[in-house]
This record gives structure tokens, sequence and C-alpha cells, in this order.
């Protein structure tokens, strides 16, 4: 078996959890192969929030400075009540204290893993292989060996260990036979992105909104390109009606008072999933992000959970690779730290975040809004509150858990 077959770690999925567990193995000197089969990272429209310690962990890969380039910079969020146009505002910058980044960053995910993909030619212990499906594999007592497909054929990889970054589909956890337990959610969600600025129309709009109303709530986000908005739409209608013109106009109608003369540049509609799988290891291999747990968007949350997915194995998996620490026990408690978080927190609070957003008709939707203001207006419940949607508690919780 030539040396190009063998690795110490290799990784499907090259979307930015996969590209940043890539780059910690290879910066820290382990021999990687990152397999992903489209051609390129893909240009996921969904996931455009970097939390706080998103941005302090890629900072130690040296990627946090391109975000902020590219991105907008956003301390401030906003409950907006859609009825009364009432704004309950939130302030990472109170964070401060703790953080060299009390902000969001809004900016494509997609920007992360293909510069970070890009980086990643330039080690010669890492070779990612676009067009290159992961199709099975089989663990053994010292090793992983699976088949893969390319264009041309079927080759065979020797690794020591294997990480399904492969997304909500993973062909990793299938393979385990690992349950991916939870719930679908009976609404699709649409997404429509369009250059018409929302700000114009909406006053004191911040770059994220979460727009509560009992008819029609909806989340409003921008990005360095376009404003993206979120909306919930009835699963068992026609798709080609959801994503219609007419769907469309009246969405913005109600945003800018004339649909019609808004352009859209993408509506993608997609199916939100609340999963966790059963466990996140099994031997040599983990699994790491959407691969190994779901949630709504409601907070930004999937997409950075990944992230510190990596972090995390990363942490416990480098001194197993340098033989000094044993696997089992290091990589269990991986396994046991992310889970548990994802259900105490990223399971739990994506869905109170759901809750509430999607409020509920007279006194439901009225109780709501009193909890955010009383939140608001007591500094500890607030601090709180910032310090749990920031995802800095999630982090403290997990560090807890032995």
């Amino acid at each position: 078996m030539s040396g190009k077959d063998r690795c110490q770690v290799a990784i499907a999925g090259a979307g930015p959890v996969g590209t940043v567990m890539a780059t910690l193995l290879a910066q820290a000197g382990v021999s990687v192969i990152l397999l992903e089969a489209g051609q390129d990272c893909a240009q996921d429209l969904r996931a455009s929030t970097f939390h706080p310690p998103t941005l302090e962990m890629l900072d130690q890969i040296g990627i946090t400075s391109m975000l902020l380039e590219k991105g907008l910079k956003a301390p401030v969020y906003q409950w907006r009540d859609r009825g009364s146009g009432e704004t309950i505002e939130f302030d990472l910058g109170e964070l401060s204290d703790v953080t060299r980044y009390p902000f969001r960053i809004q900016c494509e995910q997609y920007h992360l893993s293909r510069a970070l993909a890009s980086g990643l030619d330039n080690c010669s212990n890492a070779d990612v292989r676009f067009g290159t499906r992961l199709l099975s594999f089989e663990q053994d007592d010292s090793g992983v060996d699976m088949a893969v497909e390319t264009m041309v054929g079927i080759e065979r990889i020797r690794a020591d260990y294997l990480i399904g970054a492969d997304g909500a589909n993973s062909i990793v956890r299938k393979w385990l036979g690992i349950e991916f337990d939870g719930f679908t959610y009976p609404e699709r969600f649409l997404t429509l992105s369009t250059e018409t600025d929302l700000a114009q129309h909406l006053p004191n709009l911040s770059l994220v909104n979460y727009v509560s109303d009992p008819q029609e709530w909806l989340v409003l986000l921008k990005v360095p390109s376009v404003w993206r908005v979120l909306v919930p739409v009835n699963g068992s209608v026609d798709e080609a009606d959801l994503t219609s013109d007419a769907n469309k106009n009246a969405i913005f109608d109600r945003l800018t008072g004339d649909g019609a003369s808004v352009v859209t540049h993408h509506r993608t509609l997609y199916r939100v999933h609340q999963r966790v799988a059963k466990s996140f290891r099994e031997g040599r291999v983990m699994l790491v992000g959407d691969a190994a747990h779901l949630n709504n968007p409601l907070g930004g949350f999937g997409m950075n959970s990944g992230v510190h997915d990596a972090f995390n194995l990363f942490e416990k998996m480098l001194p197993v690779l340098k033989g000094q620490a044993p696997m089992d026990l290091n990589l269990s408690l991986y396994e046991r730290q992310r889970r548990e978080v994802t259900h105490s927190f990223t399971q739990a609070q994506t869905k109170q975040n759901m809750a509430f957003i999607s409020g509920g008709v007279g006194s439901a939707h009225d109780a709501r809004r009193r909890e955010f203001l009383a939140i608001k207006e007591n500094d500890e419940h607030r601090r709180a509150y910032l310090m749990r949607q920031a995802m800095f508690q999630s982090l403290e919780d997990a560090a807890l858990i032995r």
C-alpha cells in the first residue's frame, strides 16, 4: 500500500467542521486525508453566524482575521414584536470582560471551509481529496480500512482513526448503525436572499433580528452581500408554490410594502430537525458536527457547536496520537462532554428559542414578550442569558463533565 493511501486520521466531509478538524491535526504534525464527495467546499447558504468563543478558537488556527475582514461585526441582536414594532435589544458588548470578540461575525460559512481547504494544500502532511466519496469502512484493533470512490475507480485507505464530519446524512453514522434520535419540525423553512436593504423599510433594524409574531414569524440576517429572510412555511404545500413569485411577493409585501419590486437571488426550501446521535464514538471512529447532532437554526448554534466538537476532539485525540494518553479514556471523554452538552444546551436552547419566536396567539405571545423584557431589565439574568446565547456557558458546562 502506497504512502498516499495511509494516514493517521481520515476525515469524511470538507465542510467547516471537517476542514477545522483537518487543520488542527495538520498543524500539529498529524498526517491527514480529508475526503469530500463534492468538487469543492459546498456553498451552504444557511449557516452564517460565528459566536465569540468560536472566533477565539479559530484564532488558534489563524483564520479569525479573515472572518473579521470578510464578515460583518454584529454586537447587537434584536427580538422584535412584529405587531407593535417594539424591539428588545441584547448587546454582546456587555461580555467584553469575558472575550476579546464581544460580537457575532456574520459571514457565510463556506468562506471558512474554502480558506482552510486552500491552506491545507500547503501542508505536506495533509491530503485534500475532492470528488472522493467514502463508500464503506471496517475497523479493527489498530485502525480503519476504507473504500472510497473517485471518478475513475475504487481506492483503499488505511487510517488509525476515522472522523465523520459528513453532515446530516452521514454515511459514517449509518455504517456504524447509530440511531439518530429526535424529530423533524412539521414546518419547512424557506430562505430568501435579497440585495434590497431591509433596513430602509424597518426602523432601527440590527444585523441579526428574530421577529416574533403570532401570525408569521421570521428571522432577518445581514451577511456581507445580502439580507437573508428565514420564514417557516406549511410543510404540506407544494414546493413550487412555496418558492413562487406570488409567495415571495406576499412575504416581502409584509416587510417592505412592495414585494414585487424585491429581487431575490436564492429561494431555498429545507426541513429542520432536532436530532442527536445515540453515540458520538465507536472504537476508532468519531462523529462531529451535523453527523452527530442537528438543531433548528434559531440562535446560530449548529455550525458553532460543530466547531466546538472539533476543538474538543482534537484536545482529546492529540495526546492519544502521540502515545501520551490511553485511547478509550480520552475519546470517551470527548463523547461524554459533547453529547451531554448537545442535549443539555444546544437542543434545549434551540427548542426554547423556537418556542419564543413562534409565539402563539393572545396571552401566550404576550407572556413570552414579558419574559424577555424581564431578562433585559435584570442585570444578572441578562448576563446569564448573553453567556448562554454566546455559547460560553455550554463550554463551561462541558469542561465540568469528567
